[in-house]
């Protein structure tokens, strides 16, 4: 089948470094709307520490950002939007994102665990 723009096809390793970003900038969020709600979460029993929940999805965006261990820091996110769908099923009144928001993400970090980290990463294959 003919494609209707060939030549963008020459920067398709940059399409991983696009979806890093995004999930970067989209845990960067979701790390400063608990730190927003951090008191209302901590009621939550689920949440046994709020900070680490916090703490864990900044580390996690730093990396994926960098590019640094893009593979360890995309399964470490499908791991948290796992458990972020069982809380958002459990505890609804502190959703910050929705499940199908959530799932998108899930879908982008397993591209990401496949495909590798793309241009400007400081992944090395092996």
């Amino acid at each position: 089948m003919l494609n209707t723009f060939p030549s963008l096809l020459t920067y398709g390793f940059f399409a991983p470094t696009i979806l890093r970003f995004t999930i970067a900038i989209i845990l960067f969020y979701l790390a400063y709307q608990q730190w927003s709600k951090r008191v209302e979460i901590s009621k939550v029993r689920a949440f046994v520490f709020p900070t680490l929940s916090i703490i864990f999805n900044a580390v996690v965006g730093i990396g994926l950002l960098l590019g640094y261990l893009t593979q360890i820091a995309a399964l470490l996110a499908i791991i948290g939007f796992c458990i972020g769908l069982w809380l958002n099923r459990r505890h609804p009144h502190i959703v910050i994102l929705p499940n199908s928001t959530v799932i998108v993400l899930l879908v982008t970090c397993v591209s990401l665990l496949f495909t590798g980290a793309g241009a400007f990463a400081m992944d090395l294959p092996l």
